[in-house]
């Protein structure tokens, strides 16, 4: 097997001029094959404000009706992930932008009404290992947006994190997939105020008392249920931590 780093990247990051430039000249330095998933909710927040859609967000989750839709598949497909292209171009790598419908890549199907009506939010059924192996081999290196289909002609808002998951699960069977999320904290945090309590280590059991005690709550409890999946589907590594530490992948290590 082939190593394959898999970073996913939040909203944060890719959406300030800085931390992008920084974080891509990183990514371009790791060594092996590779690949990004990027998130951008801010700019969607602020694009929709703009045009008078509501944003709401449930449990860590964006709320997604046909306006809604238009807006994350413009950002998300269109300026983050083009933006995302043309720095690694100019850093020399060979970047192809994706959404889960190009390729036929990622195949999902909108999410049941439960306890709450997310809209036309996709829950991602079928990755496409072999055609993105195929690219990943040809040392392309896919930019994926977290915009997924259900192959009736219907886009679907997908979380970022479940997309990175879904796409390391997928390829573990074909390279050793590390994964790293990468956002603006240095890891998983005890306390939320201190940036230095970072937890180094977190196992299932952990991390259902922490989420019990309300230490782990909103968006992380997603990002670390998609991190757990992805170990018990044979990825090698998960790791979370801050976008500046990507080259040394310091920060919480999930067992």
């Amino acid at each position: 097997m082939n190593r394959l780093s898999l970073i996913k990247v939040g909203g944060k990051i890719v959406e300030g001029h800085d931390s992008l430039r920084y974080l891509l000249q990183d990514f371009a330095s790791l060594n092996g094959y590779k690949l990004l998933v990027h998130g951008g909710g801010r700019s969607a927040t602020e694009l929709a404000a703009k045009l008078g859609v509501e944003s709401r967000m449930v449990n860590g989750r964006r709320v997604t009706d046909a306006d809604m839709l238009q807006i994350v598949t413009m950002v998300y497909g269109g300026l983050v992930n083009k933006n995302i292209v043309a720095g690694l171009q100019a850093l020399n790598v060979n970047a192809l932008g994706l959404t889960g419908a190009d390729l036929n890549l990622i195949r999902s199907r909108r999410r049941a009404v439960k306890d709450v009506d997310y809209g036309l939010v996709g829950d991602v059924e079928e990755v496409d290992a072999a055609a993105l192996g195929e690219l990943v081999r040809k040392n392309i290196v896919p930019v994926v947006a977290p915009i997924t289909h259900d192959c009736a002609g219907q886009l679907l808002n997908t979380n970022a994190d479940t997309v990175a998951g879904e796409l390391a699960r997928a390829l573990a069977g074909s390279f050793d997939v590390e994964l790293v999320f990468c956002f603006e904290k240095k890891g998983v945090l005890l306390d939320e105020a201190d940036d230095e309590s970072v937890i180094r280590e977190l196992d299932r059991r952990t991390f259902a008392d922490y989420v019990e005690r309300g230490i782990i709550q909103g968006g992380m409890i997603p990002k670390l249920e998609n991190a757990f999946a992805a170990i018990d589907a044979g990825v090698k590594r998960v790791v979370i931590t801050r976008a500046s530490e990507l080259l040394t992948s310091n920060g919480t290590v999930i067992q």
